[in-house]
């Protein structure tokens, strides 16, 4: 998997979560989507973000080089 995918992830957590406050200071819902469903669901995208590009890093060939300096 590239890196990039992972910060995509972030940044899809990362908007959701935007839009789950704002949700929740408008008071608005649509439909079944609420303010704290986005926020949850953002959340966790975030989360597993953060997680596959702490795995990239650490896979990264040239990283035990790196802390060793």
């Amino acid at each position: 998997m590239k890196a990039k995918y992972a910060i995509f992830v972030f940044l899809a957590g990362f908007l959701l979560n935007l839009l789950g406050a704002w949700l929740k200071i408008t008071h608005l819902s649509f439909g079944a989507m609420n303010g704290n469903l986005c926020l949850t669901i953002g959340s966790i995208l975030q989360s597993i973000g953060i997680v596959l590009i702490i795995f990239k890093v650490l896979k990264y060939p040239k990283f035990k080089d790196f802390l060793n300096k």
